[in-house]
């Protein structure tokens, strides 16, 4: 696949949202780990409400589909619901009805630089930014060569889940997760996790080349 479509974006977050449902205990274990246990489930509440969304009011673009899905985390409670919907909202920005590697890699970046900017986080400080950064910079290394946009979410996924792995050794500096100190050592991040998941989800059944 070279560009992303409305029916390639829609089938991804169906998928992500599918994710969502079935790692809802793992992502809460973790959160209770390290946080206040509630990640789980607002992100799924975030995705639950997203399809919804998507549903009742069919999106003509991948633009108008991340929109969505923005909308529904500004909805959701906790700490990464504004964050997600940030970072969701800035994809949103990508233009057209099928947008390409360069298009879609500048939108993850500019997404990643805005919720840093607002969570003041920085790669090591054991957040989602862990994840967020590696994909980031994956994405655009790959369109950059050329590459369509299912070999670039590929190697985003790698970036992020190499992001997320590395979290599991790092001493929180950010969230909740710096209340618990060393016992937040060997727990990955729920939220970078999350964000592998949705690049992950990129990968799964449904988005051919």
């Amino acid at each position: 696949m070279t560009t992303l479509n409305v029916f390639d974006t829609r089938s991804w977050i169906g998928r992500f949202a599918e994710e969502s449902e079935n790692q809802f205990d793992a992502l809460t274990d973790l959160d209770r780990l390290v946080g206040d246990g509630d990640f789980g489930m607002n992100l799924r509440s975030g995705l639950r409400s997203a399809t919804g969304r998507i549903a009742k009011d069919p999106p003509g673009d991948p633009g108008s589909v991340f929109a969505r899905v923005s909308d529904a985390f500004l909805d959701t409670g906790g700490t990464s619901g504004p964050l997600l919907g940030l970072w969701f909202g800035q994809i949103a920005a990508v233009a057209g009805d099928h947008v390409t590697a360069t298009q879609l890699a500048s939108a993850v970046d500019t997404a990643t630089v805005a919720v840093q900017r607002l969570g003041n986080a920085q790669v090591g400080h054991k957040t989602m930014v862990d994840a967020m950064v590696p994909a980031a910079e994956s994405l655009t290394a790959a369109a950059a060569a050329d590459a369509g946009v299912l070999d670039a979410l590929q190697a985003a996924a790698e970036g992020a889940r190499r992001g997320a792995e590395s979290t599991r050794s790092m001493l929180a500096r950010r969230g909740r997760a710096t209340y618990v100190g060393e016992h937040a050592r060997g727990v990955e991040d729920p939220g970078a996790a999350a964000i592998a998941m949705f690049f992950a989800a990129a990968q799964s059944k449904g988005i051919t080349a």
